[in-house]
């Protein structure tokens, strides 16, 4: 069987969520306490319900806990956010991923039992300042607070050079994972493979070693 998911929060990033999984096949329970957002979730998910996520005997009759993932996508309202995450893990949803303000939020999120906090604005945020640092930047992922993957261009400086030669580990402590040329993708490259134009690179290391890596080779 799919997974079944809930969307808790029909703003612009709940809203978003739900059409993309529901765009993927999966069915999608939309909940916002707004009935002008439920309206117009409406038309994109499988079933839509207005309901005041902090009211526990409210959340108690979805059947929530015959979920897979619920996702608590609450704006502004701390509070409610915390409130609802409690309730929703207490009637025993397996994953529960809530969408956090600030790190202070994130902390007392993680506190109170959400399996994942993810911090939208924050993550968008770092992504275009790293498309800033370089056109050739094409994705940035963090991994923890201290590891990311990176999906580079291969810039003037690595066409026509291989792995050995640009020396990525000992120069700048970061492990190219991949190289895709086209829509191939060469996982653990070796020490010969030769860089082409318009290749990308998939490269994970410390956050500072690869901010050094991209200045080096920004373009």
């Amino acid at each position: 069987m799919k997974k079944q998911f809930a969307v808790i929060g029909m703003g612009r990033f709940g809203f978003s969520v739900a059409k993309t999984l529901s765009n993927l096949g999966f069915e999608v329970l939309a909940i916002d306490s707004s009935e002008e957002r439920i309206h117009e979730a409406a038309n994109i998910v499988t079933h839509v319900v207005q309901a005041d996520s902090t009211d526990e005997e409210a959340i108690r009759a979805l059947g929530l806990r015959n979920f897979d993932v619920v996702v608590v996508a609450i704006g502004q309202d701390i509070q409610a956010s915390i409130l609802t995450t409690i309730i929703v893990k207490e009637i025993g949803v397996p994953k529960v991923i809530v969408k956090a303000q600030n790190e202070l939020h994130g902390k007392v999120l993680r506190k109170v039992g959400a399996d994942k906090v993810i911090y939208p604005e924050r993550d968008m945020g770092q992504r275009v300042a790293h498309h800033l640092i370089s056109s050739n930047i094409i994705d940035h992922i963090e991994l923890s607070e201290d590891y990311s993957i990176v999906e580079i261009m291969a810039s003037r400086q690595m066409i026509g050079r291989n792995l050995r030669q640009l020396d990525i580990r000992a120069k700048y402590g970061c492990n190219v994972m991949g190289i895709k040329t086209g829509e191939q993708m060469n996982i653990a490259p070796n020490a010969e493979d030769l860089i082409r134009e318009s290749d990308v690179l998939v490269i994970v290391g410390k956050n500072e070693d690869l901010q050094h890596f991209e200045k080096t080779f920004a373009e």
